[in-house]
């Protein structure tokens, strides 16, 4: 059942990233915060139905001690929406998925964990095809600037590496939070539920942020209206179901299912060609080939 749960979270993931992306309007000032609320809405339902019907024993206390890894990964989504209201899928998911890579990078710097040359290559050939895509991103291979002007189209195509750095960032914090029960920062845990007790404290932030910035834009004068935001909570419904398949995949045979599921880029790729029509040039293509071959290379070996 492991693998059917594995190819599930990748492509429902997958799925996810093409709702978001049809969900980031343009010309919808504020899409991304619109996407923030949905997404928070539907993680405090599941972390609400997670504290009822399961036992894990949850305290309180670990809102706020999980709160450094939660406020990573909440503002790297909201980097992550707002970029999307500009930049194509197919660039900015490869781009994000690098987040892998740099917290890799960090364990190298700060815990002085040594990678092999195999890993070291990965990073490589992600550091290369980054580059490439930024270089004719910046070169008049696109006619962004043309459509947003010069300055936005620098800000929107920073977003991805945003979401990469930060949520790299978030990833290298759960070491210190999930890797050891006895020495987490989280309380009243065991080897049983110290995943669900992290994830339930990520989607409860999620959930009071999603609150606040729901009367910020009521005070703007701005309404959500929940019949059309179809696309923007089906994103959510997507972001939270592959969370929670993704816990069964990486329970069953977590070295195979981690590389399979860090082929979602792939998927959204694929999807957001079929149904966003996305068209690329052959050497951007032939770049962001080169991030997922990185990506993946570099997921394979950290499954071993």
């Amino acid at each position: 059942m492991w693998l059917f749960f594995t190819l599930a979270t990748t492509f429902i993931w997958g799925l996810a990233e093409l709702f978001y992306k049809k969900g980031a309007r343009p010309n919808e000032k504020y899409a991304h915060l619109k996407i923030c609320i949905s997404v928070g809405f539907v993680m405090g339902l599941h972390a609400i139905f997670t504290l009822l019907t399961k036992d894990i024993g949850y305290d309180p206390e670990n809102l706020i001690r999980y709160l450094p890894v939660s406020l990573f990964y909440v503002i790297s989504m909201a980097f992550s929406f707002f970029g999307m209201r500009f930049i194509e899928e197919s660039i900015s998911d490869p781009i994000e998925n690098t987040s892998g890579a740099i917290a890799a990078l960090l364990c190298v710097i700060f815990l002085h964990e040594k990678l092999e040359f195999p890993s070291i290559a990965a990073i490589l050939i992600i550091a290369v095809g980054v580059v490439g895509v930024g270089f004719l991103e910046n070169t008049g291979s696109t006619k962004r600037s043309d459509k947003i002007g010069k300055k936005m189209a620098i800000i929107a195509f920073a977003m991805p590496f945003m979401y990469a750095i930060l949520d790299a960032f978030g990833s290298f914090l759960d070491i210190f939070y999930l890797d050891e029960v006895e020495s987490s920062p989280l309380v009243n845990i065991t080897e049983d539920t110290i995943e669900e007790v992290a994830n339930t404290s990520y989607e409860l932030t999620f959930a009071f942020v999603a609150i606040i910035l729901y009367i910020f834009i009521r005070l703007r004068g701005v309404k959500y209206e929940i019949p059309k935001q179809r696309d923007k909570i089906l994103a959510a419904i997507c972001e939270t179901a592959g969370q929670f398949t993704y816990v069964f995949a990486m329970s069953g045979n977590g070295a195979i299912a981690a590389p399979i599921i860090s082929a979602v880029c792939v998927v959204s790729l694929i999807l957001s060609r079929i149904f966003l029509k996305e068209k690329l040039t052959k050497n951007q293509y032939f770049f962001i080939f080169m991030v997922i071959v990185g990506i993946l290379i570099l997921a394979v070996i950290e499954g071993d």
